[in-house]
């Protein structure tokens, strides 16, 4: 009589993905924050993973864990398994639903570069559906559900790897920008003085590095309300309120209809560059070329 043993079972998918993330981000937390559970969660299942591997993968310290090295040894073979089975599902879905277009983007971006573009893609391809999400950060193409990002970056020029393709769509440049009727009381740099300057959280150095540039003078005061929002501080600007630092490619539309104008006529590039990246999952998408050519003509 022939027996069948049992066969031996392998590690919990969840175990090995929170090991991964724990492991090349650093920490449980940051894991968490990417796998969208509790770090108690993370933790619990690398404890189950170094259980049925019989060792310890981190060491646990006050300030945080550190890999072991045996778990310095595994992290690439894992972080490279990862990635390709986030390709071979991310290229499923894109190839199951080819006519929906996922986009993520910066929220300002989203909202004030991104938006006036989408007619145009529309008009280029109806059939086309185009879903976008905002995001803080940027996401990993090779892992999560999208085609592609729009963000800016630091130092980047149009390039290739394994997994996505970069094109840079132009330097960010800053300057002051704010209503017709603010501008008129501007005569001079010593007049900001007099105005309220507005501020986006995310770029909080704008005003120092723009100021330094332009004038070389620290002891202009440029005290003034923070907004979360990038786009909601624009719109403040638009209304009246105050005076903010316009990023080029997110003020253009405002500053050709007028209502937003550039009192100054000094101009910072900074080290950075929006950029489009795509993923290798869409690579064969035959609309992703159409949408490319779209954004960059506009």
């Amino acid at each position: 009589m022939t027996i069948a043993p049992p066969r031996p079972q392998i590690p919990p998918l969840n175990s090995l993905r929170a090991f991964e993330a724990a492991a090349r981000l650093g920490g449980f937390s940051s894991a968490a924050e990417e796998l969208c559970v509790t770090p108690g969660a993370v933790a619990q299942h690398v404890k189950s993973l170094e259980a049925w591997v019989g060792a310890d993968l981190f060491i646990r310290r006050s300030q945080g864990v550190e890999l072991t090295e045996l778990g310095q040894n595994v992290l690439v073979d894992f972080s490279a398994a990862f990635d390709q089975l986030g390709l071979a599902v991310q290229t499923l879905r894109s190839q199951a639903t080819p006519k929906h277009i996922r986009i993520a983007a910066l929220p300002s971006i989203a909202q004030l570069w991104l938006s006036p573009k989408l007619p145009f893609i529309r008009e280029a391809a109806p059939e086309l559906t185009i879903s976008v999400t905002a995001l803080e950060k940027e996401p990993n193409l090779q892992r999560e559900p999208f085609d592609l990002s729009i963000f800016y970056r630091e130092n980047v020029n149009s390039e290739q790897d394994a997994y996505s393709t970069t094109y840079e769509v132009c330097k960010d440049i800053i300057f002051p920008v704010c209503s017709p009727q603010v501008a008129k009381r501007l005569q001079n740099h010593e007049d900001l003085n007099k105005e309220l300057c507005l501020h986006d959280a995310s770029w909080a150095n704008d005003w120092a590095n723009w100021i330094f540039y332009a004038f070389t003078d620290n002891s202009l005061n440029t005290d003034g309300p923070v907004f979360s929002l990038y786009g909601l501080a624009i719109e403040e600007a638009r209304n009246g309120a105050g005076i903010m630092m316009g990023h080029k490619a997110l003020v253009e539309n405002h500053l050709k209809d007028g209502s937003l104008v550039a009192p100054y006529d000094k101009a910072l590039m900074l080290d950075r560059a929006l950029v489009i990246e795509t993923a290798k999952s869409a690579k064969d998408n035959p609309y992703l070329d159409l949408i490319i050519k779209t954004l960059l003509a506009q």
